[in-house]
């Protein structure tokens, strides 16, 4: 029979062995308890701080408290998936260069939704096999990447992959921040990993160097303010305001991650899968601009890009435009979709177009 204490140590321990075949970096187990960070996300939401993101205020009881979306969950596997592309351009430099395309570097390669979720189905698979093997077909579970109301830093901390950093990202001594995270909600009473301590003590770098001040107090960001929030969350107008600030940002920004000490710890991934993907990391914006929707489409097929749509690629690259050195080259590609039929990208253009001091 099955031994409820020694064998479930020994499921943990194999799970986590298991989950680094499959190419995750690191493995937790947590309990279902997460009553602190409820009360910090309830206080983040009355802020209005998830802007026009509405599923973030939906579902409140189910996404703090994991037994009310998944019936029956007394664990969570946390895993961390590092993502880091080796041989990218540094993004520092392309971030100084206005012509060039800035693209977060999480973007650059395959979906990661598509990546981790095969991956967490395949451990659940592995689980599976060892409790038929004890005759137990008891075992339930329900794998998220990043898809439902799941708080994954929440837990991710509690699991012992690492700390909440002030920018709100997971942070490891061993990787810094450069990781997806995934979890996999199960009925099993596994063993618990020990929450590790916060090592961010004094430094305000992220803070600091946010170019938009997103990150309006240690720990709390107004996604309202947040670039990555504007060119992905956000699929109206970009408010004035805030479109000189963006830069060459069209997709995402690691700003904070870039300052953050711990991210010298960042670690290259092993997955094919992120690899840079049709030069994505060192492409101009004019380059991008002139993409049809059906290119777009071809091109970005199996990237993160892809959900935004075209439009808003459009809009994001055209407010980059208007923030770029003044060549012909630049306002060439702006002048080409003065008469976009959309009236999202004329309007970013015509303003593109006034930074330039060309009349519309």
């Amino acid at each position: 029979m099955f031994d409820q204490d020694n064998n479930l140590e020994a499921l943990a321990g194999a799970i986590k062995s298991w989950g680094k075949a499959l190419g995750f970096s690191h493995v937790g187990i947590t309990d279902i308890e997460l009553a602190g960070a409820k009360q910090h996300y309830k206080a983040w939401i009355e802020k209005g701080f998830h802007g026009a993101m509405d599923y973030m205020a939906k579902h409140e009881n189910k996404r703090t408290e994991p037994a009310e979306l998944i019936a029956g969950t007394l664990r969570v596997i946390s895993v961390r998936m590092d993502y880091l592309p080796p041989e990218a351009r540094d993004a520092e430099q392309v971030l100084k260069e206005s012509e060039q395309a800035f693209i977060s570097r999480y973007a650059l390669g395959r979906d990661y939704h598509k990546v981790l979720r095969s991956r967490l189905q395949k451990l659940c698979d592995k689980i599976q096999s060892k409790l038929a093997s004890h005759q137990l077909d008891n075992f339930q579970y329900r794998v998220f990447t990043d898809s439902a109301p799941v708080m994954e830093v929440a837990l991710a901390e509690k699991a012992g992959l690492g700390w909440r950093g002030k920018h709100t990202l997971l942070l490891s001594r061993e990787a810094g921040s450069w990781f997806f995270l995934g979890e996999i909600y199960i009925n099993l009473p596994l063993p618990i990993d020990t929450p590790l301590a916060n090592h961010c003590g004094t430094c305000t770098a992220c803070m600091d160097i946010c170019p938009t001040q997103a990150i309006v107090g240690p720990y709390e960001v107004d996604a309202r303010r947040c670039i990555s929030y504007l060119t992905i969350e956000l699929k109206t107008s970009i408010p004035e305001e805030f479109r000189p600030l963006i830069g060459n940002r069209i997709y995402g920004c690691d700003d904070c991650q870039l300052a953050c000490p711990w991210n010298r710890f960042g670690q290259i991934t092993q997955m094919d899968d992120f690899q840079v993907r049709h030069g994505l990391d060192d492409i101009s914006l004019v380059e991008l601009f002139s993409w049809d929707e059906a290119t777009f489409i071809k091109k970005m097929a199996g990237s993160a890009i892809y959900r935004i749509g075209h439009e808003q690629w459009l809009r994001n690259i055209a407010v980059s435009l208007g923030n770029a050195a003044t060549t012909n080259a630049v306002l060439s590609a702006l002048k080409l979709r003065i008469n976009d039929p959309s009236a999202l990208v004329r309007e970013h253009v015509a303003w593109a177009l006034q930074q330039h001091h060309i009349a519309v």
